[in-house]
């Protein structure tokens, strides 16, 4: 098996997934009963799955079930749970440096990391890096290096309906994914843009789904640059080459060349949000290489650093530049982090993993269309990678969301030892760790598809 598969050590895949109290059980439920009564309930989760560990693609709850995890700590443990390499880094750097603030001094690690990122950025030339905590750390940080370096006044910024770039206040402002990620927070930012995002499946404009592309560039050159504003006053385009929160969604194959020619013309900075495309979740690096395109900047964050807090901008060098005290992070480029972000680099590149990525994605987006074929209810597969949203609709006809019957999918998978969620409204969101197996993808399916047959019935006689 190799490095790839290490997680065998530990666990017998014909063992697993392995169920032995219906979750979440009693243990579990005492966690759930403390969390409610001391955490503010700003969020929402899945389902009642309490970990109390994991290791490579296996999640343990406290009562004894392991799950195969479809969902890599929300696409962020890419290398796997508790990789050997990553723990033993880590160990290291913590006997030696945890903290010393990168903004107001210097280090060694951000050096030895940056030279890494830059061999995979797709960016030619001389590159910069800044570093924050997070991917919307990342995202204010690279609105604000769009503006400050723009020649003139270029106060507006452009973002795609579905998107979803964080929910800090400016993140928040290009985030337009569901409402209530924005309900109650008005006035927010000035100045920006949202345009339809070119959903093959169900595209804003209602032509074919390979049209849809080029509609969307006609909307932005007909109805924004001319009627709207001029966009010569337009910092930045901001775009996620692969929709997540908004449902997994793939563009058009021209669309993203089309894009970043109309950006170029105009002097429009072209901003990919990689936080949950990159490093190797779509099969390539990161996932606008899919499209031959090259951005001005990339802001990166989730599977950085194997799931220590890290939020990365990079960028061409003449772009990267704000004036000194203009922007900081106290925790940004924290060296323990750096040193896990690191050996994550090397170990997609030294294990291979864009290769097991291609393969075992290639075997689910098979098998799922196979499911098309089958199942009225799987209305859109999609995706690179394992990177792959399976849209569930309730009549093929007016593609109406399958909310309930998503909601009743998951849920009956993380009963049978399968943690898997959404995205969009009513999509199955696939995105395991790189390192799984095409057995236990093999095994996940199994049971999904025993499922779906469930909640199929189940609508057919609602």
């Amino acid at each position: 098996m190799g490095n790839l598969f290490y997680y065998y050590d530990r666990y017998n895949p014909g063992e697993l997934p392995r169920v032995v109290v219906e979750p979440p059980g009693p243990k579990s439920r005492e966690v759930l009963n403390k969390d409610h009564e001391l955490l503010m309930q700003s969020f929402v989760r899945w389902y009642p799955l309490v970990v109390k560990s994991a290791y490579g693609v296996v999640l343990e709850d406290f009562d004894g079930n392991s799950f195969i995890d479809l969902n890599s700590g929300i696409a962020v443990m890419n290398v796997g749970h508790s990789h050997p390499r990553v723990v033993k880094a880590v160990e290291e750097q913590v006997r030696k440096l945890i903290h010393y603030s990168l903004t107001d001094f210097y280090y060694e690690e951000v050096v030895e990391y940056s030279s890494e990122l830059s061999e995979v950025l797709p960016i030619r030339g001389r590159k910069k890096f800044f570093f924050g905590n997070s991917g919307a750390e990342a995202v204010e940080a690279a609105m604000k290096i769009c503006k400050g370096s723009a020649e003139g006044r270029r106060p507006y910024i452009i973002a795609f309906i579905g998107a979803f770039h964080g929910r800090t206040h400016g993140a928040m402002s290009l985030t337009a994914s569901k409402p209530a990620q924005r309900r109650g927070f008005q006035p927010l930012l000035p100045g920006i843009i949202h345009v339809p995002y070119p959903y093959p499946y169900r595209c804003p404009f209602h032509v074919d789904a390979e049209e849809c592309g080029e509609a969307v560039i006609g909307f932005m050159e007909e109805w924004i640059f001319r009627r709207m504003v001029d966009p010569a006053e337009v910092a930045a385009v901001f775009i996620e080459p692969i929709q997540g929160e908004g449902g997994y969604v793939t563009p058009p194959d021209d669309f993203l060349l089309r894009l970043r020619k109309l950006t170029s013309e105009n002097g429009i900075k072209l901003v990919a949000d990689e936080v949950q495309s990159g490093f190797g979740r779509s099969g390539k690096w990161f996932a606008v290489e899919h499209w031959g395109v090259e951005p001005d900047l990339v802001t990166m964050a989730k599977a950085v650093a194997s799931g220590i807090p890290l939020g990365v901008v990079g960028g061409r060098e003449d772009i990267m530049r704000l004036p000194p005290g203009s922007h900081a992070s106290t925790f940004g480029g924290n060296p323990v982090a750096l040193k896990a972000g690191t050996e994550v680099i090397r170990i997609i590149r030294e294990e291979k993993l864009l290769s097991n990525v291609e393969k075992v994605g290639r075997y689910v987006m098979e098998r799922a269309r196979e499911w098309m074929d089958r199942y009225e209810m799987v209305g859109d597969v999609r995706g690179k990678g394992l990177m792959i949203g399976i849209e569930l609709v309730r009549d093929r006809r007016t593609k109406e969301y399958a909310r309930r019957e998503l909601e009743a999918f998951l849920t009956k998978c993380f009963k049978r030892g399968i943690a898997v969620i959404g995205a969009g409204f009513s999509a199955i969101r696939i995105s395991p760790p790189l390192v799984i197996s095409q057995e236990l993808m093999e095994r996940s399916m199994d049971v999904m598809e025993e499922v779906l047959k469930e909640v199929v019935r189940e609508h057919s006689s609602a």
